[in-house]
């Protein structure tokens, strides 16, 4: 890990983002994006399947700058986002309290109710299991998602925000827990921008 590192997601948080790169690009694009930034090492093993705080914020970012730099800014857009859903499918919506919510007795809630839960369950994860601190508060017409730090932005800037496969992953815990909705999910603040945290507008009504 990187000298000075001071906030990590744990192991399998990154093993479940690195695996969904894989799903999007093929092993080797994920290869060469690890060799890259220097993580080349989790090209022959991945993080373990385990909860120790590993996977700086520090490595998280500029493996994200490298899909930008590889793609172009709006490929690379595309791209997180791609990988961001695919983690939640891969893995999240099996951890932690979101594994509880494919009861039958989830699924038959109202909307409004799966989906705040939903939310709640992903800040939960984030909030217990790595030091990306997530509040969910109800602005009306739609949540907000408030992260800090983001380990997307660590020490970037940017004249845009940066987190898109955090909104992939939010849009599609959206998706899982309204039972295949799809709703606009769109950071309206960005610390790599400057702003003190990192926000995500979630609409509560689904697309049409």
């Amino acid at each position: 890990m990187p000298e000075g590192a001071t906030y990590f997601y744990p192991n399998r948080l990154a093993r479940y983002l690195l695996t969904a790169t894989a799903d999007v690009m093929g092993r080797t694009g994920l290869n060469l994006l690890l060799d890259s930034v220097n993580l080349d090492h989790y090209a022959i093993d991945l993080p373990a399947d385990d909860l120790k705080r590993e996977f700086s914020f520090e490595s998280m970012a500029p493996f994200h700058i490298a899909l930008e730099d590889s793609y172009g800014t709006r490929g690379g857009r595309g791209m997180a986002l791609r990988i961001g859903r695919a983690a939640f499918s891969l893995g999240f919506k099996h951890f932690g309290v979101l594994a509880g919510m494919s009861h039958p007795a989830f699924r038959v809630l109202p909307l409004g109710e799966r989906t705040r839960l939903g939310l709640d369950g992903l800040a939960h994860i984030f909030n217990h299991f790595s030091d990306q601190a997530t509040q969910i508060e109800d602005a009306g017409d739609s949540f907000r998602v408030i992260v800090k730090p983001s380990p997307m932005a660590w020490g970037r800037t940017s004249d845009k925000p940066v987190c898109h496969s955090l909104a992939g992953i939010i849009q599609e815990c959206m998706r899982w827990s309204s039972n295949g909705r799809e709703f606009a999910v769109v950071e309206v603040a960005c610390q790599a921008c400057g702003a003190d945290a990192c926000v995500f507008s979630v609409n509560k009504a689904p697309l049409a």
